[in-house]
C-alpha cells in the first residue's frame, strides 16, 4: 500500500511587532503639525497682497529724484512745510527708503540679523501659529500658554537689549528718517498734485499694509 505525501503545516499569521507599534505613533507624528499650516500659509497670502497693493501705489522715482525741483529751504516754516507736502504725497516711496535703510543695516550685521530671524521664526512657531490643541513639551515638561509667552518676551528682551540688534534697528531707522527729513524739505513741491482720490489711495495703502495683522490664526 503506498504511502500518502506528507501533509504540509497549517501557515499561521505572522505580525510584524515593530510595525504595529509604530503605527500609532507614526500617527501621533503626523497629527502633531509643528503650526497651523493653513493660518500660517493664509497669513503669508495677506502680507504679501497686502505688500503689493502699497508698493502700486508708489510715486515714480525718476520724479523722487528730480535734480531740477530741489531748492534750500528760505526758512524753518517753509521746510517743515514741504516736508509736509513731500511726505503725504511720497509716503510709499519714503517707507521704501526707511526700509532699505534699515535692511542694509541688518545685512551689514550677519549674527544680529540671524538673532532677529531666530526670534520672528520663534514668535510664529511656537506661540502665534501654534494650535491650541498642541502644547510644548520640553525635557518631559509641558508649558503652557501663559509660560510660552513670559519666556518669548524674556528671549525677546535679551536679544534686544544686550546684542547689537536694538541698536542696528534705531540706527537704521535714524539713517531712513534723516534721508525722508533732508529730501523732504529741500524737494519743492511745487509740481505736485495730491487731489482726494489720491489721499485715499495712499490712507487705503497705509492701511492695506498692516492688514495681514488681522489674518486668522490660532492667536492671531
Amino acid at each position: 500500500m503506498a504511502s500518502s505525501a506528507p501533509t504540509p503545516p497549517p501557515l499561521l499569521p505572522v505580525t510584524n511587532p515593530a510595525a504595529a507599534g509604530s503605527s500609532p505613533a507614526a500617527t501621533a507624528v503626523g497629527s502633531d503639525a509643528p503650526i497651523a499650516t493653513p493660518a500660517f500659509r493664509l497669513f503669508l497670502s495677506k502680507l504679501s497682497d497686502s505688500a503689493r497693493r502699497s508698493l502700486s501705489d508708489r510715486r515714480p522715482w525718476t520724479e523722487l529724484v528730480d535734480r531740477s525741483a530741489f531748492s534750500r529751504p528760505d526758512s524753518l516754516s517753509d521746510a517743515t512745510s514741504r516736508l509736509r507736502r513731500n511726505l503725504a504725497y511720497f509716503r510709499v516711496n519714503y517707507a521704501a527708503v526707511v526700509a532699505f535703510a534699515l535692511g542694509a543695516s541688518l545685512l551689514a550685521h550677519p549674527f544680529s540679523l540671524l538673532v532677529l530671524l531666530g526670534l520672528l521664526a520663534a514668535w510664529c512657531f511656537l506661540y502665534l501659529f501654534r494650535g491650541s490643541d498642541q502644547p510644548i513639551v520640553l525635557f518631559g515638561r509641558t508649558f503652557s500658554d501663559r509660560e510660552t509667552l513670559l519666556g518669548l518676551v524674556v528671549a525677546s528682551f535679551v536679544a534686544f537689549f544686550f546684542t547689537s540688534v536694538a541698536s542696528l534697528i534705531i540706527s537704521g531707522l535714524l539713517v531712513g528718517g534723516a534721508i525722508v527729513a533732508v529730501h523732504g524739505a529741500c524737494r519743492m513741491p511745487e509740481d505736485l498734485f495730491l487731489d482726494d482720490a489720491d489721499a485715499a489711495s495712499g490712507n487705503s495703502a497705509a492701511q492695506g499694509l498692516l492688514s495681514f495683522l488681522g489674518a486668522p490664526g490660532s492667536r492671531v
